[in-house]
């Protein structure tokens, strides 16, 4: 990630100063006014948003998706019980309550980000006699807020969608919507005026605005039910094209940083990814190969992560281009297209890693029903399942696909996963008197 010279910028200020006063201003950071004035105050903003967002080790957003979805779904192990607010997940139940560090970050870093993408978002008319720096300005926070409204929505029955005094809370389908609306938004804007050479030269590089655009919008329009749309919007994605979050050795890959780069917090739990019986991955999967490595102390934790999480300046993929080719095999098989689902199926089933942006390849044959079992949308979305439990492993998926997929939850025989939703955290509950009860397990 390039270097940001003032991290505190991106978050000017949400929370106000008690001191008001001029001789208690630090003279290394700028008010908000002077901050959404001018473009280039903007793009500022707009790069503190990355920065709040992916870096800070296990306090930013990517370290505790990948927790939150991991460690209640076996998908991850805890190696020291030590990390308790990790292991109380692992554990799952009662033992997450609204204490818990893991799910405090989730919700606070989340909330920080899409609150910050707003200020943004309501100020870009000072860009309007320079269209194309404003499309970069507004497709980047679009980009910011729904990433920051969908992890809430994974995670949680309900959150607010506004910044305010004991603002409301929507159910999560309201979350997905808005977080789809800022981008079709955004959409239009890019549509109207390609993003300038101006923002592109003073924002981090590796994000590619117009294609992660459409594919969020993918992203969660099926999770929101809306299988058309999701379609519609993972076609437009270029397979070819790669957009990352970028680290280097000070703004590092969180994931290495905290855990992946050792083995005291958590790992896979095997190379099989935690997945057994009808879920156990194909043995000839080659991407088993990609994701994991043996460890160096297999008596500590058999497997390593590899991937995306090898270095401090590891990027880090913002969506990956099969999860298009699943979306869209879902969403057709919940249509009830089951033919043009397998196609889709099929193009991640058999894709080698040359043939991937990043050399993520599963090498398998073409999906077909053994012996003379007929294609049902069950065994379809089974499959599909079953190659999003491994194609989208360490993304922060597991548990939204496990509930989405009907798959066994607590309580049930063969559970997959130890709790449904997290409960709301008490920095919140204490500061928000609309914070609705917490779900149940």
């Amino acid at each position: 990630m390039k270097k940001i010279i003032i991290s505190a910028l991106s978050l000017v200020l949400l929370s106000q100063m008690a001191c008001q006063t001029p001789e208690y201003l630090n003279p290394s950071t700028i008010s908000q006014s002077q901050a959404v004035s001018s473009p280039d105050g903007l793009i500022t903003l707009c790069n503190g948003l990355q920065f709040r967002y992916s870096t800070g080790g296990a306090l930013s957003i990517l370290y505790n998706a990948t927790a939150g979805a991991g460690l209640t779904t076996r998908e991850l192990s805890v190696l020291n019980v030590g990390n308790i607010e990790e292991a109380n997940l692992a554990t799952g139940g009662g033992n997450v309550n609204n204490g818990n560090g893991v799910v405090r970050n989730l919700w606070t870093q989340s909330q920080l980000v899409r609150a910050n993408a707003e200020l943004i978002l309501a100020n870009t008319a000072v860009t309007d006699n320079d269209p194309g720096t404003k499309s970069g300005i507004v497709g980047y926070a679009a980009i910011f807020k729904a990433l920051s409204l969908g992890t809430l929505a994974q995670f949680f029955e309900q959150a607010p969608i506004t910044t305010g005094t004991n603002a409301p809370f929507v159910p999560r389908i309201q979350v997905l919507q808005e977080a789809i609306r800022t981008l079709e938004a955004a959409a239009t804007q890019l549509a109207a005026a390609p993003v300038s050479a101006n923002f592109t030269g003073k924002i981090v590089p590796g994000i590619d605005i117009p294609n992660t655009i459409q594919a969020l919008i993918a992203r969660y329009a099926l999770l929101a039910g809306d299988n058309d749309k999701a379609l519609a919007a993972a076609a437009k994605v270029v397979l070819t094209s790669k957009s990352v979050f970028n680290f280097d050795d000070l703004t590092r890959n969180p994931l290495f940083e905290a855990t992946f780069g050792n083995l005291n917090n958590y790992q896979p739990t095997n190379a099989s990814l935690g997945l057994t019986g009808a879920l156990a991955p194909d043995p000839a999967d080659k991407r088993l190969a990609f994701l994991t490595k043996v460890s160096s102390n297999t008596a500590v934790s058999p497997v390593v992560a590899s991937a995306y999480y090898t270095a401090n300046n590891a990027a880090v993929p913002v969506y990956l281009p099969g999860e298009m080719g699943l979306i869209r095999a879902e969403a057709f098989a919940r249509k009830g297209d089951l033919a043009n689902a397998i196609v889709e199926l099929n193009k991640v089933r058999t894709k080698t890693a040359a043939q991937d942006a990043f050399g993520l390849g599963a090498g398998l044959p073409a999906y077909a029903p053994s012996g003379d079992t007929p294609v049902t949308a069950d065994g379809v979305l089974l499959e599909i399942y079953k190659n999003r439990l491994v194609e989208l492993a360490f993304q922060g998926f597991r548990l939204e696909d496990s509930r989405r997929f009907n798959r066994p939850g607590p309580g049930a025989t063969g559970a997959e996963r130890n709790r449904n939703f997290f409960p709301y955290p008490r920095t919140e509950r204490d500061n928000n008197a609309s914070t609705p009860a917490d779900p149940g397990v």
